[in-house]
């Protein structure tokens, strides 16, 4: 166990790429949280995702979480998601945009890890360099269904293809949580998928042989940027330490200065952005000539309420009230007081979520504003849940109540050769049958005339068990009304009318062809020597 408490020791960077015209990743690294986002959307709507969800998480960096890390990582992550849907709703040119978003709080000794999209964790323990992460690509899914192996993976057309993102999409997002033991030592690196053009080996070189984080850092960057990586590239380093007394200084921070020598950027407004310069104090508001184009998605404070103000002042206020590192499209919109404004979700209350999260020996008043403005935006997860499990039940219930109804019916058809009766209908609802046999007669099938036995291979309804015995009565040869009932699970026997004695006295009489009989002479031997062809009876003892 740690004498002193853990903190992290970070450095973050991030570059713009070699292709694109702006930057689309955010990330923050600070004492307790580290966050990598990727934005997608186009060039209206990426570098908006990823920057609302860091700057929407930043809050989150304090040490007074207890045992309720991860579900506050997940629950900021689920409430990122819902104003991500609300910013597409205010402003539809962003119908499309998603971010990915991996990020790792700490609390105590053990580090909240939440996870959705491509964006990558490793960490290096003991020696041992892996990735904790899983991606969330068509590619790897099928790599885990075994249809296709690392090595085509990487030439697939469709490897950036995703299957989980924050953002414009119709699910709830299906996140990654778990806790990690944070132990001292332990080096991690999260990253956008921009650094996957550096061959894994080099990577893992960089991470075990490079001292200094920044260098780490700057390392990776330009090693993406000599592969020739089209996309951007963004990566957070950082070490679990203990909080010595008085070493505190020794948290690595780069200056803005620092940084600017890491690239040259395509414009101005981007130098700044790719060198992934930290964001201590409140910078002041420079315009841009392509600001208006790059930030298509987000809304200039002059034309909106002191809503707008508020939320970007909380914001700044929340980053210089911490030691940090924000860098991408993070520290454009809050260098330029561009942090996207929501017009249903008032910034005041926001406002005072984020400035919140204090020691326990703080005014009771401000936690009673956050116990008022934080619900709203996590009940919503539990209310689509809420809804899922009644319309389950609905259907559910209207599933059994069809089936019930099946059983109250009746069908004739055929079994083992036989005319039967079956208690349900004649249908099958995918490999589940919806009847059963539930009685077998002695009639045959092949003893019935052919339009009968066609009738009983189709089968033939009945509303009663009554209504089923008819119809096998009626298919029968010589059934009616007038005929005994019988038994229809015992074979019929034959029956021989009663003759006279003057005509069983002589049973060969029928031999000669001119024998006459007399007026009261029972019928010949011949002509009742044998059964009947046909059962004469009504089944269902007449009923």
């Amino acid at each position: 166990m740690a004498e002193y408490p853990l903190v992290l020791r970070y450095a973050a960077r991030s570059h713009v790429g070699l292709v694109r015209a702006k930057n689309d990743d955010s990330a923050y690294a600070g004492r307790y949280l580290a966050v990598v986002a990727d934005g997608m959307g186009g060039h209206a709507g990426g570098d908006v995702a990823s920057a609302s969800t860091v700057l929407d998480l930043i809050h989150l960096d304090h040490n007074h979480h207890d045992d309720e890390a991860g579900t506050h990582l997940a629950d900021e992550i689920q409430s990122a998601n819902s104003l991500l849907s609300e910013l597409v709703h205010v402003n539809p040119k962003l119908a499309g945009m998603g971010t990915t978003v991996t990020a790792l709080l700490l609390s105590d000794e053990r580090l909240a890890y939440a996870h959705i999209g491509d964006s990558r964790a490793y960490r290096l323990r003991d020696g041992v360099f892996e990735q904790l992460s899983t991606d969330h690509t068509f590619v790897q899914r099928m790599i885990d269904e075994g249809r296709m192996t690392e090595a085509e993976a990487e030439v697939h057309p469709h490897k950036n293809v995703l299957m989980r993102v924050l953002g414009d999409v119709d699910a709830s997002p299906e996140l990654d949580l778990k806790y990690f033991d944070a132990i001292p030592g332990d080096r991690w690196l999260l990253c956008s998928d921009g650094l996957n053009f550096v061959r894994h080996e080099m990577v893992e070189e960089v991470i075990r042989n490079t001292k200094s984080l920044a260098s780490t850092a700057e390392t990776l960057i330009d090693l993406t940027l000599a592969a020739g990586s089209p996309d951007n590239v963004t990566v957070v380093v950082f070490d679990i330490a203990e909080d010595v007394p008085d070493q505190t200084a020794t948290l690595e921070t780069v200056s803005s200065a620092d940084l600017a020598v890491l690239g040259e950027s395509v414009d101005a407004s981007n130098e700044a952005d790719d060198a992934g310069s930290s964001s201590e104090s409140t910078p002041e508001t420079t315009d841009t000539p392509d600001s208006g184009d790059d930030t298509v998605a987000v809304v200039e404070p002059e034309a909106e309420s002191l809503d707008s103000y508020v939320r970007a002042d909380a914001v700044r206020l929340e980053l210089a009230a911490r030691e940090h590192e924000l860098v991408g499209a993070a520290v454009t919109a809050n260098a330029e007081g561009k942090i996207p404004h929501l017009a249903r979700q008032p910034a005041i209350p926001r406002a005072v979520t984020v400035l919140t999260h204090k020691p326990k020996n703080e005014s009771d008043t401000i936690v009673e504003d956050t116990e008022v403005s934080l619900p709203r935006l996590r009940r919503r997860p539990w209310l689509m849940v809420v809804i899922g499990v009644l319309t389950a039940l609905v259907l559910v219930a209207g599933s059994w109540a069809a089936y019930a109804w099946t059983q109250t019916q009746y069908f004739v058809g055929a079994a083992n050769g036989n005319v039967a009766i079956y208690q349900g209908v004649s249908q099958s609802l995918g490999p589940i049958s919806l009847s059963h046999l539930h009685s077998e007669t002695t009639v045959r099938i092949e003893s019935l005339p052919t339009y009968s036995q066609q009738l009983v291979a189709n089968t033939v309804p009945a509303s009663t068990l009554g209504d089923a015995e008819q119809i096998i009565s009626d298919l029968q040869l010589g059934t009616g009304t007038s005929l005994p009932p019988c038994n229809l699970l015992e074979t019929p026997k034959a029956t021989a009318p009663a003759t006279t004695g003057s005509a069983t006295a002589s049973p060969s009489a029928s031999a000669k062809p001119t024998a006459t009989t007399t007026g009261t002479a029972a019928p010949s031997a011949s002509s009742t020597a044998s059964p009947t062809a046909h059962a004469s009876c009504i089944p269902g003892d007449g009923k």
